[in-house]
């Protein structure tokens, strides 16, 4: 895959991975898109560039839509994508990369031909050694707590060593450090630094210190 980031934000250089943006991605259910923007340039502000907005609410497309024309700072990317579908509506609705939490041969081909970056979901060796086979070097490790964790990433590192990861689900400030200082691991997903209780209240304050927080986590 060639996974390097559309140039239209200056945050993000042309040449750039989306595992190379920042060291967390964090993962973003909105459940109104009148949220999108405040949420986007409180995490802008904090560091966090490129912000995954999971296709979990019908707010998810106009939130995507909303963030890719009126926070410049962001990389906005589209996450739970399942099917080919979900791949051409969140594509022209801006998003500028794709995360799934699991792939086919047909997904998998629909993500090849959108013209932005991918990472679709592995959690066993045979998925990864199957992405590899067809030319995808970038994926998501999910769910990666009870996939394995970081023994099976540091597993995967010897035999492997051209895949790289974003690992997501269970991850927090914690845990954090112990993934991003894997080889394999170019950032990881999570979603500490959107609260509920902190989106609910509209306490963008909150959420640029956490994303502050995040951001300072690179190894």
């Amino acid at each position: 895959m060639t996974s390097s980031v559309p140039s239209a934000a200056p945050s993000a250089p042309s040449d750039a991975s989306v595992l190379d943006l920042a060291p967390v991605v964090p993962v973003v259910v909105l459940h109104d898109a009148a949220d999108a923007v405040p949420l986007a340039r409180a995490l802008v502000a904090g560091g966090l560039p490129a912000i995954e907005v999971t296709l979990r609410t019908p707010a998810a497309l106009e939130s995507i839509r909303a963030i890719a024309a009126e926070v410049p700072g962001a990389v906005v990317g589209a996450g739970t994508v399942i099917s080919p579908q979900h791949v051409r509506d969140t594509v022209g609705a801006g998003a500028r990369f794709l995360v799934s939490p699991g792939w086919t041969d047909a997904l998998l081909e629909a993500m090849k031909a959108s013209g932005v970056p991918f990472l679709p979901g592995v959690s066993t060796t045979s998925e990864v050694v199957a992405l590899l086979e067809r030319g995808v070097r970038e994926m998501k490790f999910f769910p990666a707590e009870a996939a394995g964790g970081t023994a099976y990433l540091k597993a995967l590192s010897a035999p492997l060593p051209q895949a790289r990861f974003c690992p997501t689900g269970g991850i927090s400030l914690a845990s954090a450090p112990s993934y991003l200082a894997l080889p394999n691991v170019g950032c990881v997903g999570g979603s500490w630094m959107v609260p509920g209780d902190a989106v609910a209240a509209k306490d963008w304050d909150r959420v640029a210190r956490l994303a502050a927080e995040a951001a300072a986590l690179a190894p």
